[in-house]
């Protein structure tokens, strides 16, 4: 049973009032400008105000103590259509908390769904937003269309039924398991999540996001684990990689436009005990700014790194742990000194963000193009500047320092 903080009634709001409040709550989604025009001193005590004057309660979702049993039967997609949620039953009836006073409609529609009457309770759309979030996480909704898809299916038998062509069948499912897909990549990129971790574990599916460093389970309901197979399946095709292919590892990408915006997505998937974990790189190239005086250098190391980066020939190794800023500096780096009378040629593997005016070479191991192979080819291309992605061995370290002893700044 939730317990409901009822302030003091100490609000009149008159019927202006009330309509340039949904006005407000419905062109921005919020009360501030309301709040700042009536003169109140938060907009949490605006909405305790059109509540009071509505005859609703405010409740505070963060405090309040919720039933999340009733989500067991509550459809979820209820609440993200009418932005609800289901708190607590009093006397049979349903305490939704809501963030809309106004819409009737999404109270009758719960009222209908539940088949119990319905009390509203007022929240701020703020709180709703970050209940569903950790509660619900990632494709809630979608997932709760799939399982509707299922169980439409299994109600009905058909006695005469048709012979299905299996890649029609198979087109008819896909679109929602790739809607499920995107809302995965799309939240992790708005997160600004440097890689996304999915993993198959013993109590199901875990999907986390390293956010500045640091990895972060994101919430995800139950269910999700009865999609895994199609999820990674999904992820296998976008980045062209073999999906029959289950006892090897294998590496891939996957080329997006996320709201305008291009993104690179290295696809890495490796078997594990209770099947394949995938991880996955985010290049985003419109947030990716490659400015050494962004990076944070003390004012001594970056006026020395200026001097180092313009010698004529020599050697810069630029070392540290995964994830460190290592190609970010290289870049940087790169990006300052680029001009039409410097060439610059790079060999990479992977190549993580294409840079202009700069020739980028991707090295093939299986083909025999390894770093010291492709070291010794641009040496024959008349390079000014040459950056190695690594120096994994002895023939590629002798190569390296050869070439910063010939005329050219490694």
């Amino acid at each position: 049973m939730v317990t409901l903080k009822v302030p003091e009634r100490m609000w009149a709001l008159d019927a202006g009032q009330l309509a340039r409040a949904r006005e407000c709550l419905e062109r921005e989604g919020g009360l501030e400008q309301f709040a700042q025009e009536l003169g109140f001193a938060s907009e949490e005590e605006a909405w305790r105000a059109v509540g009071d004057a509505l005859g609703m309660d405010f409740i505070d979702l963060g405090a309040a103590r919720i039933d999340f049993s009733l989500l067991q039967d509550f459809p979820i997609r209820l609440i993200h259509r009418y932005n609800v949620f289901p708190v607590a039953l009093s006397g049979g009836a349903l305490v939704l908390a809501i963030c809309n006073p106004f819409d009737l409609q999404a109270i009758d529609a719960v009222s209908a769904a539940v088949g119990r009457s319905v009390i509203p309770v007022l929240a701020t759309p703020k709180e709703l937003q970050k209940l569903i979030k950790n509660r619900l996480g990632v494709g809630a909704e979608t997932i709760n269309d799939l399982l509707a898809q299922q169980q439409d299916a299994s109600e009905i038998e058909l006695l005469d039924e048709p012979e299905w062509d299996a890649a029609e069948a198979a087109e008819a499912q896909e679109a929602s398991v790739v809607r499920l897909v995107n809302e995965i990549l799309v939240e992790a990129i708005e997160a600004r999540a440097s890689d996304i971790h999915l993993e198959c574990q013993a109590s199901g599916m875990k999907i986390r996001y390293r956010i500045d460093g640091v990895l972060q389970t994101q919430p995800t309901p139950p269910q999700i684990n009865r999609f895994k197979n199609a999820i990674i399946s999904r992820l296998k095709i976008m980045a062209r990689l073999n999906i029959a292919e289950k006892r090897l590892p294998q590496d891939g990408r996957i080329k997006l436009k996320v709201n305008g915006r291009e993104v690179d997505i290295r696809v890495s998937v490796i078997p594990m005990l209770h099947g394949e974990g995938i991880v996955m790189r985010i290049l985003d190239k419109d947030r990716m700014e490659f400015n050494l005086r962004g990076l944070g250098m003390e004012q001594d190391v970056y006026e020395k790194f200026q001097q180092l980066i313009r010698l004529p020939h020599g050697i810069i190794l630029v070392t540290g742990p995964t994830g460190s800023g290592k190609t970010t500096t290289l870049y940087s780096a790169l990006n300052e000194i680029k001009s039409e009378a410097t060439k610059i040629i790079t060999t990479e593997d992977p190549i993580e963000y294409h840079l202009e005016g700069i020739n980028q070479i991707q090295v093939h191991p299986k083909v025999g193009l390894t770093f010291a192979a492709s070291l010794r080819s641009i040496l024959r291309h008349d390079p000014d500047v040459i950056l190695v992605g690594e120096i994994r061995d002895l023939e590629t370290a002798e190569n390296a320092v050869q070439a910063s002893l010939t005329g050219h700044l490694v």
